[in-house]
């Protein structure tokens, strides 16, 4: 089962993985150095009944919104993190705005830091939690407190994620995977060795070692060398596991796969220069969209600034016209208007 972190920046999000895993997920040589999460984090535990889990640590800085949603928007079970001695913040509403808007399955509240303040404000920050959770309409999620640090709490978290993995995966046994295959690569590299590399986390389909798929939107053709995941080489990947995928391919330069594209089977390669949006409105939302107003596209891993199309009039709640540039249509968007999520 894939999890992703959600909430405030300093909230403990990072600590409460490595608790979990055992594994630092902040990798990146400047988040080790300034103590900040800044890109998303990556770490797997195997329990001891051997129920595997997988994490996707997102920053909670506001200027890395784009990352936080990279790690969200494909994963169905989120970590909202909440720090005992901060209360909710603004990030946590903003990331749980978030949540609710993309149709998350299944929130579960963490109250971490319970070791720096006594039980009442414990409590108290529980229950708040609780109220917004039930505003964004995940009503009678679990919230759990936890100490990264003494541990306490970590074992009845660890025993809630163990149970969720045990449903998730009855789930898929009975809904088998279907469509074809796509995944939107939220990272890519080369090793010396080995060669290119793509990650994410499969959105539909399967994909098994040898077969063909496209690189989307630039359409370029590759042969799947290698599947790795959970740490461990793999002859076939399925919806809803992360994976790294090993790719055989001919890159012109500068055309090379990077976050925010996708890899798909060839027959669902078929970008578009615009489409239909229906936009549904953040609770928050201050003011309807307007003719001409700048508006940020997340397509998944990625954003792009855009205007609706002229002589349109966009209204919350009805269809918006966009004209981007060459979007692989069928997938999911998140819709921003600088500075504030709407």
């Amino acid at each position: 089962m894939i999890l992703a972190t959600a909430g405030h920046i300093d909230h403990g999000k990072t600590a409460l993985v490595q608790a979990l895993t055992g594994v630092d997920a902040d990798r990146l040589p400047e988040e080790k150095r300034r103590g900040l999460t800044i890109d998303l984090g990556f770490a797997y535990a195997t329990l001891p009944d051997g129920t595997e889990l997988g994490f996707v640590d997102v920053p909670g800085h506001e200027r890395f919104l784009p990352n936080m949603l990279a790690g969200v928007l494909s994963i169905d079970r989120v970590l909202l993190v909440v720090a005992a001695d901060d209360g909710p913040r603004p990030q946590t509403l903003e990331h749980l705005d978030i949540l609710e808007l993309i149709g998350v399955a299944e929130v579960t509240g963490v109250v971490t830091k319970i070791d720096r303040v006594e039980r009442d404000r414990t409590e108290a920050v529980v229950a708040e939690v609780g109220g917004l959770l039930a505003a964004a309409g995940f009503a009678g999620s679990p919230i759990l407190a936890v100490s990264s640090r003494s541990r306490d709490g970590v074992a009845a978290l660890t025993h809630h994620l163990q149970e969720s993995a045990r449903i998730a995966e009855r789930n898929r046994a009975a809904s088998p995977p279907s469509g074809l295959f796509r995944m939107p690569i939220d990272r890519a590299f080369t090793l010396s060795g080995i060669g290119l590399v793509v990650t994410g986390t499969v959105a539909a389909g399967t994909v098994t070692v040898g077969e063909r798929l496209a690189i989307s939107p630039s359409g370029i053709a590759v042969r799947v060398r290698g599947l790795h995941s959970q740490n461990r080489a793999i002859q076939t990947v399925a919806a809803g596991e992360r994976c790294a995928i090993n790719v055989a391919g001919s890159f012109p330069e500068g055309r090379e796969p990077s976050r925010g594209d996708w890899i798909v089977a060839p027959e669902r390669h078929a970008p578009a220069r615009r489409l239909d949006l229906f936009v549904r409105a953040s609770r928050f939302a201050e003011a309807p969209l307007r003719d001409g107003l700048p508006v940020h596209l997340h397509r998944s891993l990625s954003a792009r600034a855009h205007r609706p199309v002229p002589g349109q009039r966009p209204k919350w709640g009805h269809r918006e016209r966009l004209a981007p540039p060459r979007l692989s249509g069928g997938y999911g968007f998140q819709l921003c208007q600088s500075p504030t999520l709407l």
